[in-house]
């Protein structure tokens, strides 16, 4: 998926030509099963990786299904899939027996993903399931790119512009446009190419076995597990004072989450944050007031038995404790001033080390594990390097990043005093947690 860019770019002198249609000759869009069985065949008869990629309707649907599949190889040609009609037209038989073939394929080489994080569950749900990968986002950031998306990487590697018209289209809309077509075409067009280009970066900065462990991690990763009270993440939420009207949003969050799965419809669309806590302040006391709320003319009655639910069970207990660090960087100095000064002593020696490499910091560790691993007293006398590289291996780092950060940790172990650093200056090691409000589409 190319990333979004708004506004109109300015072309200069130095701007690399538009590539505005794919170089391998666009195809009819595959439909039922005998389209896969082709696809099937050409890919075969080609060779080497397979670029993938999927377009899903985030924002505008609540499934993050993919809406459809671009494939290409090289002497095997340029393909797209249409999911959401091989579904519709084969409803007698599960899709994922549809991809079958097709997945064989794909497990037989090395399958070429930009961002796979993003694509690989949408892919999964449908059969498609690589065992092996190559991230080109992954391998951009490990390579020290500055910018790492997709029409970045393929300008200052390739020397080409994509199209990026069309990167917040609803892709559940049938028929697809043309001119959408073309656009996903493109991802994959290059996909192959920029491979080898970033490959070839990473054997001359000897960063390739770092880069394949990157992506050996992203295909490993489990899926993400969704949060135990996801409406205590509601937009505005912290104007919302009171257990009532807090448990007010809560059963019109779970509410509005039930119809949206319903109805395939992103939650944000059908009625979004701002209605709901408005809604909760003003904790109307009728059906009549409650249809007089714009957002609540339509499924009044849901709506409405939302509240009763509410005004039923109007405690709101406080937010399960969490087993990690506090999420707020100045609890920090207050609970454990020591480990505080652990954190500012691992925060420097990693962004010394990150800009050495050339990689970025949050790349090189992950935030968590460097907070977590603070806020754990040592044992009398300390961990050794192996101890610390253990911690590290159990929480998902690889060997690579191990071999930069164990003996750096191990050394800061014994700080006690922090280092003087503006407290406002972020940084990706202090991740701080607070309320983040994720706003929605109204």
């Amino acid at each position: 998926m190319q990333e979004q860019i708004n506004g109109e770019e300015e072309v200069s002198p130095e701007t690399p030509p538009l590539l505005g249609a794919p170089r391998t000759p666009l195809p009819n869009l595959v439909t039922d099963i005998e389209g896969i069985a082709s696809v099937v065949a050409a890919l075969k008869s080609g060779s080497g990786d397979i670029a993938l990629d999927a377009e899903r309707a985030s924002g505008y649907r609540y499934s993050q299904r993919a809406y459809l599949i671009q494939i290409y190889r090289r002497g095997g040609g340029l393909h797209l899939i249409d999911p959401a009609a091989l579904a519709e037209s084969e409803s007698e038989v599960d899709i994922r027996e549809i991809f079958a073939p097709l997945n064989a394929v794909i497990q037989s080489t090395t399958v070429v993903i930009h961002a796979s994080s993003q694509d690989l569950p949408c892919l999964r749900e449908v059969g498609l399931n690589p065992l092996q990968l190559f991230d080109t986002e992954l391998a951009g950031r490990v390579a020290g790119f500055p910018r790492v998306g997709l029409g970045a990487l393929t300008e200052s590697l390739l020397n080409l512009r994509l199209a990026k018209e069309h990167s917040a289209v609803d892709w559940s809309i049938r028929p697809l446009h043309h001119d959408w077509l073309i656009y996903a075409a493109l991802d994959v067009d290059v996909l192959l190419d920029l491979k080898d280009e970033i490959v070839r970066v990473l054997i001359e900065r000897k960063k390739l076995e770092w880069a394949i462990e990157e992506s050996n991690a992203a295909l490993e990763m489990s899926p993400s597990v969704g949060r135990k009270e996801p409406w205590r993440r509601t937009s505005g939420i912290h104007q919302v004072k009171r257990p009532e009207q807090l448990a007010i949003v809560r059963e019109l969050w779970a509410t509005r989450d039930e119809i949206a799965r319903e109805r395939d419809i992103a939650a944000g669309r059908l009625v979004n944050d701002r209605a709901l806590v408005a809604c909760a302040l003003r904790a109307p006391h009728s059906i009549t007031q409650l249809s007089g709320l714009p957002a609540f003319k339509k499924d009044t009655q849901r709506w409405w038995h939302a509240l009763e639910r509410a005004r039923a069970n109007p405690s709101v207990p406080k937010p399960p404790a969490s087993d990690g660090p506090p999420a707020h960087i100045r609890m920090w100095r207050e609970r454990s001033p020591r480990a505080y000064a652990r954190l500012t002593h691992a925060k420097a020696r990693l962004a010394e080390c990150a800009a050495a490499v050339e990689v970025p910091v949050e790349n090189l560790i992950s935030p968590d594990t460097v907070r977590r691993f603070c806020w754990q007293d040592p044992p009398s006398g300390g961990r050794s390097e192996s101890e610390v590289a253990q911690f590290l291996a159990e929480r998902g780092a690889r060997a690579w990043q191990i071999s930069f950060t164990a003996p750096l940790l191990q050394a800061i172990e014994s700080e006690t005093e922090p280092l003087q650093a503006p407290e406002s200056e972020p940084t990706a090691l202090t991740e701080s947690a607070e309320h983040t409000e994720v706003s929605e589409l109204s």
